[in-house]
């Protein structure tokens, strides 16, 4: 049996973060799929309170929360390493994640690629126009701030991948597959050349919807 098991649905862009983040490390592990529509239900309800993906399972040891999961890999598995050796490094690398969840995500992903990708993908309904408009300025500001976070570097951490790399990537790739992504990067080539880097990686390779969902009718 595999070490490591990530309960999530293929296409959650935050089980994408830590299943990239395991095969960053070269780790043993397995898709513990959840059928689209399950995460409230009692059964994931018991791994999750919150109803939310992904959960990972180390043999006896249960952990939910994105940045939680990230970190505790991290830890577990040291090589290579996915946090800056550099405090500042380290302190925007973690600065990002937040901004990954609490403004790319919240009020800007959850509702713009939601409404372009899955709202019509899994559950057949057109997209809400006006959600996706109200929501743009707020996307404004987030690319504008990652784009300035970002700099010249090739990653968020500084010279090599880290967590933060693996967190956003996901979510940057659901935006780049939306009318949207013209607008959002216009001026900020910096995001779309790292977003490309990130894309290049075998993890990030080795994570798409596509395998993902492979993964899952495998079993």
């Amino acid at each position: 049996m595999s070490q490591f098991a990530v309960h999530a649905t293929p296409g959650s862009p935050y089980a994408r973060a830590v299943m990239a983040a395991l095969e960053e490390k070269g780790a043993d592990w397995r898709l513990a799929a959840l059928k689209p529509g399950t995460s409230r239900q009692p059964e994931h309800l018991a791994r999750h309170p919150f109803g939310r993906m992904p959960v990972l399972d180390h043999g006896e040891f249960r952990l939910y929360e994105t940045q939680a999961i990230l970190r505790y890999l991290d830890r577990v598995l040291p090589s290579p390493a996915l946090t800056p050796a550099d405090p500042k490094a380290a302190a925007r690398m973690d600065q990002v994640m937040n901004i990954v969840d609490w403004y790319l995500f919240q009020g800007c992903g959850n509702i713009i690629t939601f409404q372009r990708i899955v709202r019509p993908m899994l559950f057949g309904r057109p997209t809400d126009e006006a959600a996706v408009y109200e929501a743009m300025p707020r996307a404004q500001v987030v690319f504008g701030e990652l784009a300035r976070l970002l700099g010249n570097a090739d990653w968020f951490g500084g010279d090599s991948v880290s967590l933060a790399d693996l967190m956003a990537a996901p979510h940057f790739d659901f935006f780049a597959q939306t009318p949207e992504w013209p607008a959002l990067t216009a001026g900020r080539a910096n995001l779309v050349n790292w977003l490309a880097r990130a894309e290049n990686r075998a993890s990030l390779k080795a994570t798409t919807w596509a395998r993902v969902k492979e993964m899952a009718a495998a079993g």
